[in-house]
């Protein structure tokens, strides 16, 4: 496999703002030495990863990277927005749809009002299938994008439209198609962490949960692939399934943090523990797995390994749910570079995190933060996830989903 070519980081301070109409541009480079009184969200700042630009070494701004810090709720405050939301929820003919790595109040609401906890497939499949007319998509922005690209006359709501994600900075749609140009003979397969505009430049689709079966049956179609957008997840797919590959140089913030060095150490203190990772992670640290998977097939070997202790490298946001399905087995999470200056994530995503009750019931209410995607862009984009979602329904009724994937040159 090639990459394209290195990364470069860069860095926004962290700082205090008003939460008023906090908008992407309106951050400063550095405190701007604002109060904190009562009024104010607290702003962490995010670094991530983007090829360079061109041989001047410039690379795309990083000013969008930052995350609002949301406030803790009481627990009567909690219970006050969960009953508003089951209330708005019934009134506005909307329903839920959380991701795993979400605030477990948003997972469980999600749940007991008759909508779904997922990994992105399936969100995306719940949300084109449900009969409501709202979703309320609680997750990050490319997560809302799917959705109304899959259900262009669904009202889709999310808590907070500045949720965004790494991987999906760090390809923008120019770079990206300047890439795909250089490499015309190649099939181009991206992940589903990528805008609209990215998705309408591939051929595939691809979840953490399906692209090992996609890419397989592409490349004994006779299929050389470029991937995007992260390189993780690019290197794991091409060393299990030998396929051609070019990748882009990205990668997820929260699993290019774990450490197999530490990773390593842990084992040694909880020597029966079987240890569960994302493909998103570094391969050293997908070498010391027992399994390697999606967030559901994380889930599924939790459930059906046969171990008391666990040691889990993806976000934390999973441990809600794989303490509530397994009460009786004991959850660890994997190390990262710690709670320190050089730690971007501490394992769990800070766009994730700004996702809260108090926001899904003001979107619920006031009709806010309705994502939109341009109607131009939607038949191209939906083109590649269509193509993921039959191979995935093929697959799962047992039929041959390799039959749907076109002989090179047939594309």
């Amino acid at each position: 496999g090639t990459f394209v070519r290195p990364a470069r980081t860069r860095r926004i301070h962290s700082h205090l703002l008003r939460r008023d109409n906090i908008a992407p541009h309106d951050v400063p480079p550095r405190p701007g030495g604002e109060s904190t009184a009562m009024n104010t969200t607290a702003i962490k700042d995010v670094e991530y990863e983007q090829p360079t630009a061109g041989s001047d070494g410039a690379v795309c701004s990083t000013k969008h990277a930052w995350a609002r810090v949301p406030p803790e709720l009481s627990q009567e405050e909690r219970a006050r927005l969960k009953e508003r939301i089951r209330r708005l929820l019934k009134e506005k003919n909307a329903v839920m749809v959380s991701h795993y790595y979400v605030h477990p109040d948003l997972q469980d609401l999600a749940e007991e009002t008759g909508g779904i906890v997922s990994d992105s497939l399936e969100m995306a499949r719940f949300g084109r299938d449900h009969a409501a007319q709202t979703l309320v998509v609680s997750g990050v922005k490319f997560m809302g994008e799917t959705a109304k690209i899959l259900s262009p006359e669904k009202t889709v709501l999310m808590p907070d439209l500045d949720a965004t994600c790494s991987l999906d900075l760090g390809c923008p749609i120019d770079q990206f198609s300047a890439f795909c140009d250089q490499h015309p003979d190649r099939t181009v397969v991206v992940y589903a962490n990528t805008s609209a505009a990215v998705k309408a430049r591939a051929d595939w689709l691809v979840t953490s949960s399906c692209a090992l079966d996609i890419v397989r049956a592409l490349k004994d179609a006779g299929h050389k692939i470029l991937w995007a957008p992260d390189r993780h997840l690019g290197a794991y797919i091409e060393q299990q399934t030998g396929a051609d590959m070019v990748f882009w140089n990205g990668a997820c913030i929260v699993h290019d943090e774990f450490k197999a060095l530490e990773l390593e150490l842990l084992k040694k203190e909880h020597p029966g523990a079987k240890v569960l990772v994302h493909p998103e992670s570094p391969a050293e640290v997908v070498a010391l797995a027992d399994a390697v998977g999606s967030t559901s097939a994380i889930l599924k070997a939790a459930r059906e390994m046969d171990a008391k202790e666990f040691i889990v490298a993806t976000d934390n946001g999973m441990m809600h749910k794989l303490r509530t399905l397994n009460p009786a087995k004991t959850f660890y999470e994997a190390p990262t570079a710690g709670n320190s200056a050089t730690c971007k994530s501490c394992a769990h995503c800070p766009w994730m995190a700004m996702n809260g009750l108090a926001d899904v019931a003001r979107v619920l209410e006031t009709g806010a933060n309705a994502i939109h995607v341009d109607p131009a862009l939607i038949p191209r984009a939906r083109l590649p996830i269509d193509r993921m979602l039959a191979f995935t329904a093929a697959l799962k009724s047992g039929q041959p989903a390799g039959a749907l994937v076109p002989h090179f040159g047939a594309a």
